[in-house]
């Protein structure tokens, strides 16, 4: 006997128009294996489209300590996954965040969780590495931010061109590392650098 899951008002919706789906792409949704997939979808669409919900500056806000230190602050290698706007299909890789305080540092686990607020919307890539950056510099008011975003785009992958081996990459930055090659430089080196 299958398990009954409790359903939300807006994920039996979804599950509805999934089960239409299904039908029109010339499935059967009452086979065996389908029969709960129009569910599944849509616990998924949630959790995936999760960042909507969430303001991602309040993430920042209530992790703000007042601090002299006033060198580069980088965490990188942070898992970047979304979904297209275009063909809701993933994109998936890692951003790269740097920030130079001015008084004030962030808790570290903030900023991967303002990355995730941002990415579990239908996204562009340029636009959530806009999203991040600027997020950053509005809450926290440091000298600069530099973000760096490579990605893998199913649907440059799985359909259209399929270039299996392509990678986007996007960048944005404020402040000094706008201003002076050498810092923004710096940050490339040691996003580039294997320290660990």
């Amino acid at each position: 006997m299958q398990e009954k899951v409790e359903l939300t008002p807006t994920m039996e919706a979804i599950a509805k128009q999934y089960k239409l789906v299904l039908s029109e792409i010339g499935e059967n949704p009452e086979r065996e294996g389908l029969i709960k997939t129009p569910e599944r979808v849509a616990k998924a669409m949630q959790f995936l489209t999760n960042g909507y919900s969430i303001n991602p500056d309040d993430l920042i806000k209530k992790a703000i300590f007042h601090e002299a230190y006033s060198e580069m602050v980088i965490v990188k290698d942070i898992e970047v996954y979304s979904m297209c706007e275009h063909h809701m299909l993933p994109f998936f890789g890692k951003a790269h965040v740097a920030y130079i305080p001015d008084g004030k540092i962030v808790g570290l686990s903030k900023i991967p969780r303002v990355i995730d607020a941002y990415s579990r919307r239908l996204q562009v890539q340029e636009r959530l590495t806009i999203e991040i950056r600027d997020c950053i510099q509005r809450t926290l008011e440091p000298k600069g931010v530099a973000v760096v975003v490579e990605c893998c785009h199913m649907c440059m992958q799985m359909r259209g061109v399929q270039k299996q081996n392509s990678v986007t990459t996007t960048s944005a930055f404020t402040g000094l590392f706008l201003k002076n090659d050498a810092t923004r430089k710096e940050f490339i080196n040691l996003v580039q650098a294997k320290l660990h």
